[in-house]
């Protein structure tokens, strides 16, 4: 059940973490240990959106924290630290993931508790929490709405459910890269879109559901719905970080939807990705990384 914002594919809104998110259940696509370099990257890189989104949060002290899906614990980490009285714990179906969040807690010296669980069937036995973050999680289970109302009930009376579902495709790459076809990043979106509507048909259970997060929120039980968009920005020349994760991001598509692409797209990845050539995205200084994410808060009325 790992996301830990990893919008389905890195892209999502339908990103490359999307394309195998680590959540509650696995569905075909998704192998969340394997893209645990990943997942923790993409964390690391958006977290300025975590931290704005927590900060509109409207929830004074709380004293208890789930972050469910946390993969390997960035938002979780965050959480801890902007709450540093609550006991936060990140919940999650992969073990290896929880490890890495156990030892980023310790590495960042905050107080911060784990639980393997199963989503969404599993997160009742967790307890309930003043606060529950779920990030890229939901549209990895096939009853969304069923999946929402797990979560709204977990929350105590006043209780805020915050779910990063949907906003913009990421954007990485130039329109006209110098070579190949103009219009790479569109059709790489369009690729990853079609499979990601795949994946949804595919999942166990699956419920077709207009995807309006704030009326699915209301239809949970929540009061109080409102949705904001945050906004990551990072300019060219990229540094260090935020470059890997645009490479790792294009080695998922290269993953994911290759067999989807044209020749010539295909030969233009692969350049991209091909570390010895001068256009490769490790070398390239018009590489960026710009992504809106959107965050969907409800309360549980009673406080």
């Amino acid at each position: 059940m790992s996301a830990n914002g990893y919008d389905q594919d890195g892209c999502h809104q339908h990103d490359p973490h999307e394309l195998g998110d680590h959540h509650g259940h696995r569905d075909a696509d998704s192998d969340w240990v394997a893209m645990a370099d990943l997942l923790e990257v993409q964390g690391e890189t958006n977290s300025s959106y975590v931290r704005q989104a927590l900060a509109e949060l409207d929830y004074r002290s709380p004293r208890r924290i789930l972050d469910i899906g946390s993969g390997p614990g960035v938002a979780a980490c965050q959480l801890a630290s902007t709450f540093p009285g609550a006991e936060v714990i990140a919940v999650d179906n992969a073990p290896e993931l929880l490890i890495r969040a156990e030892e980023r807690a310790k590495r960042l010296g905050v107080r911060l508790g784990t639980r393997t669980a199963e989503f969404p069937d599993g997160v009742a036995d967790v307890g309930s929490a003043d606060v529950v973050w779920s990030a890229q999680v939901v549209h990895h289970v096939g009853d969304q709405q069923a999946a929402l109302h797990q979560l709204a009930g977990l929350l105590t009376p006043g209780g805020v459910l915050a779910i990063a579902e949907g906003g913009l495709p990421s954007r990485y790459l130039p329109r006209d890269l110098g070579f190949g076809r103009p219009g790479l990043q569109e059709r790489l979106d369009a690729a990853m879109a079609d499979r990601f509507s795949q994946m949804r048909d595919e999942l166990p259970g699956s419920v077709a559901v207009a995807e309006d997060w704030p009326g699915m929120l209301r239809a949970a039980g929540l009061t109080e719905v409102r949705s904001r968009t945050f906004l990551v920005d990072h300019p060219a020349p990229l540094d260090d970080g935020p470059r890997r994760l645009v490479r790792l991001v294009l080695e998922r598509y290269r993953q994911a939807v290759g067999e989807l692409l044209d020749a010539e797209d295909l030969t233009t990845l692969d350049r991209l990705l091909d570390p010895l050539d001068a256009a490769a995205v490790d070398r390239r200084q018009d590489v960026f990384l710009l992504a809106a994410t959107t965050v969907h808060y409800g309360r549980r009325a009673g406080r």
